[in-house]
């Protein structure tokens, strides 16, 4: 009889192991944004099996010797996707195109010049397989992680774009809103509050102009603290000025929740980011998060996954760059050919 009820006791433990097991399964898959029909988390399982060993490994290598290009590739991820979706308009040169526009300024044409490196690595073992697109997307994922940030699948199998647009960079959210003009940015492309906050978190790393964020130095806002006002005063005579200051003053290179630390302090470089912290509708979430890493992670592991896909071409749309900032059949510009035909002359000498 003993032997039995420790049978059952037995039973009923793994049963309640198992039912716990698949209850934190069930509640993981139902916090993951769904996916867009054409992507899949295993798209290039056959095609180009080793696709994402070869952009970590690469980018391993340039953040050794550039580690501020991580924060570059994730403005580029999130300014590509943000304006007519992630086709990799951002990529394509323009006279001018989506790159000239002011929403656009200081992109880091290192890696721009890094996105078509790891393009040019993955065609080169898979053939022309893999778009620009979703380099773009899986740079961005690993200069998140390789900075410290969260490891995460991201769905792939988009094309790339063939047209740009310069209209529609007015969609990108600007450094100088208020909170209800961000969240109004981001509901029309179907963000929630939860959603702007953790991307927000993406200001954890990286460095911006005197030009943005000037407008709190003159005249002096009052939600930033003085120390790091007269700091930044130091650095940015006026508007101007090419000096960059970093979004992060706690840990400027490392993707963490010190950002939201920052806020609580006065010290957001944006007013975008520290009325955050002032808005009642953000303020409890930039809370949570500098108190919880975890949870930052996630949420923005959730919301990153969400851009992914904005507007993505799949299937017979698009095509698969052979060059990314190029369509394919392209033909080169004038001043190239000019300048093309005459280092050819001078070869000859």
């Amino acid at each position: 009889m003993a032997k039995n009820s420790a049978s059952t006791t037995c039973f009923y433990s793994l049963l309640l192991i198992s039912s716990i097991l698949f209850a934190s399964h069930f509640h993981a898959s139902e916090a993951q944004a769904p996916v867009v029909k054409g992507l899949a988390y295993n798209f290039f399982g056959q095609t180009c099996p080793n696709l994402e060993n070869i952009v970590r490994n690469h980018l391993t290598k340039v953040f050794k010797s550039d580690n501020g290009q991580a924060p570059g590739l994730l403005r580029i991820f999130f300014h590509d996707c943000f304006v007519q979706g992630c086709d990799g308009s951002l990529l394509l040169d323009g006279n001018p195109g989506e790159r000239e526009q002011p929403p656009n300024a200081g992109m880091r044409t290192e890696a721009l010049k890094t996105i078509d490196d790891i393009r040019a690595l993955v065609h080169k073992e898979c053939g022309r397989t893999v778009s620009c697109a979703d380099i773009t997307v899986l740079a961005a994922r690993e200069a998140v992680f390789l900075s410290g940030g969260p490891n995460f699948p991201v769905p792939l199998g988009r094309k790339d774009g063939k047209t740009f647009s310069i209209k529609l960079t007015s969609n990108l959210p600007q450094p100088f809103n208020t909170t209800s003009v961000t969240l109004k940015t981001f509901a029309a492309q179907n963000f929630d509050v939860t959603d702007v906050v953790a991307l927000s978190g993406a200001h954890t790393f990286g460095r911006a102009h005197c030009g943005t964020f000037f407008n709190r130095l003159s005249p002096l806002d009052p939600t930033l603290d003085q120390t790091l006002a007269n700091n930044l005063k130091a650095t940015c005579p006026n508007a101007n000025s090419g000096n960059t200051a970093n979004l992060d003053i706690r840990t400027p290179t490392v993707f963490d929740n010190k950002y939201y630390l920052d806020l609580r302090s006065k010290q957001g470089l944006f007013t975008s980011d520290q009325d955050l912290n002032i808005d009642s509708r953000t303020k409890g979430l930039v809370n949570d998060f500098a108190v919880d890493q975890n949870l930052f992670f996630e949420k923005f592991a959730n919301a990153f996954i969400k851009v992914s896909q904005l507007n993505v071409l799949v299937g017979n749309q698009g095509e698969i760059r052979a060059k990314c900032n190029v369509v394919n059949g392209a033909k080169k510009s004038v001043l190239k050919t000019l300048v093309d035909e005459g280092m050819e002359l001078m070869n000859q000498f």
